[in-house]
């Protein structure tokens, strides 16, 4: 299994909160629990009027987007970008899905939770168990939870044969039935940032649009990540437009939403490869916090 020797999700309780320390005006906190208890943990640096929601991991394979995203918060609270946070408060929420990461890395291996995951993993023999896992614990994909074209996505879906709990793809039995999407959902509209950027893997790629909806200021900061990353700016594929975080966020907002596939490679991508994608996302990420 392609899972990491370096970093894992329990400690990231520690590392937020070293970070959030380190930092201007820092502070952390919970926002909600998982399916297993676990607590959401986020934090933020900064002060000001432009508030920004960095994301990730909402994918349990895609769990080293994480680490990627706590590595560009310390260089941010060490002052790597002078000014960067002048006028700005930026929030992050590293590790929408906790469960499903400690699934993939190994750290839940036995107990009740695993068992059935493993019996909704039984069911889809070709996908690998658990680095095939996407979802949360009960076999709902978080990025297919929001109020966004979420019945269109419940068409795609179960026209492609996910039609109940499954290690990804299932859109779950209404929008935000799932406690990780439902506490996003809600720190978000208690935040009410000006963009939100959620981490994925992989494919080197920046989505910026819903539909055909163009927030102001949408495609040129999009445009800007782009080129400092050298990554590609598209629209989101139409079989995968739906219901996704950002894609509520645009909908509901009419505001700058991103998601960005960091990386190359088959999901997990392992941790060796971390050091390869970090200067690329650190890039769009820098682009997205200084004003684009």
């Amino acid at each position: 299994m392609k899972n990491s020797q370096d970093w894992s999700p329990s400690e990231l309780g520690r590392e937020l909160l070293r970070t959030a320390s380190s930092g201007p005006n820092g502070s952390a906190g919970t926002y909600g629990r998982s399916v297993a208890g676990a607590a959401l943990r986020f934090f933020a640096l900064g002060r000001g009027r432009r508030r920004l929601l960095l994301t990730a991991a909402h994918h349990a394979n895609e769990w080293i987007t994480a680490p990627l995203l706590l590595r560009f918060a310390g260089e941010l609270a060490a002052g790597v970008w002078p000014g960067a946070l002048d006028g700005t408060r930026v929030f992050f929420a590293p590790l929408v899905n906790p469960d499903g990461a400690r699934l993939v890395t190994g750290e839940l291996a036995s107990g009740p939770l695993f068992e059935n995951a493993r019996r909704i993993a039984e069911k889809y023999p070709d996908i690998p168990f658990p680095d095939g896992w996407k979802a949360n614990l009960r076999g709902v994909d978080l990025n297919l939870q929001y109020p966004a074209g979420w019945e269109e996505a419940k068409k795609i879906k179960f026209a492609a044969g996910w039609t109940g709990p499954a290690p990804r793809d299932y859109v779950g039995a209404a929008p935000l039935c799932a406690p990780e999407a439902r506490a996003l959902y809600r720190l978000t509209r208690r935040i009410s940032p000006e963009l939100v950027i959620a981490l994925h893997t992989q494919g080197e790629v920046i989505y910026w649009k819903y539909l055909d909806l163009e927030p102001p200021g949408a495609e040129a900061c999009g445009r800007a990540m782009a080129d400092a990353s050298g990554y590609a700016l598209e629209d989101t594929p139409y079989a995968s437009g739906h219901a996704g975080y950002k894609d509520w966020f645009i909908l509901d907002y009419d505001r700058p939403g991103y998601t960005i596939e960091c990386g190359l490679g088959e999901n997990p991508l392992p941790w060796a490869d971390f050091g390869a994608i970090y200067p690329a996302v650190r890039a769009a990420l820098a682009a997205a916090v200084l004003g684009c």
